[in-house]
């Protein structure tokens, strides 16, 4: 270990002015994972702190983290909230979907979801963003909440941006090795 390497410290969040629009909150949160990641080139760490600030920023939030593909599966990597299923088939449920298909999934009743796995009872909307890196799919975000309908396209486009920021400062091959 190398004990001479400076503390990274942890950079301060912006206050948000009351009544913040969901635009202002997911711009401050950009700034913010851009912050938290920028000179730190240790994966876990990264990706324990985005999920943490995704689960502090993101109203209505029960479950955030992501998923990592090892070998041909998708496997629980960091997170916030409950915990979670282990493995997810590529193809099943929310997160294999969008792991499958490369694109977003956007499920406002997962009751009406096939395939759903519930890995927590409480779930009742879910937002999955898929990770790809040279056309070859790394991992996912999935964001779950407890209330119907809690994300919509705003929701979607502004995690794709922060994962596409995500994608060159994250070692991938370590995170997805076997």
């Amino acid at each position: 270990m190398n004990y001479d390497r400076p503390v990274h410290d942890i950079p301060t969040l912006e206050p948000l002015a009351i009544g913040a629009s969901k635009n202002d909150r997911y711009i401050a949160l950009r700034r913010y994972v851009q912050q938290l990641v920028d000179g730190e080139p240790d994966w876990l760490a990264n990706l324990a702190n985005v999920a943490a600030a995704i689960n502090d920023r993101v109203p209505g939030l029960n479950w955030v983290g992501f998923y990592l593909m090892r070998g041909s599966e998708l496997v629980l990597g960091p997170f916030q909230g409950r915990p979670a299923c282990v493995r997810i088939a590529v193809g099943r449920g929310v997160c294999g979907t969008a792991a499958a298909s490369q694109v977003s999934q956007v499920v406002p009743d997962v009751t009406a979801f096939p395939g759903h796995i519930a890995c927590d009872a409480r779930s009742r909307s879910e937002i999955v963003i898929p990770i790809v890196v040279d056309g070859r799919t790394v991992g996912v975000l999935d964001l779950d909440s407890d209330r119907l309908a809690n994300f919509d396209i705003e929701d979607r486009r502004a995690l794709e941006t922060i994962v596409n920021d995500l994608e060159p400062r994250i070692d991938w091959s370590a995170a997805t090795r076997v």
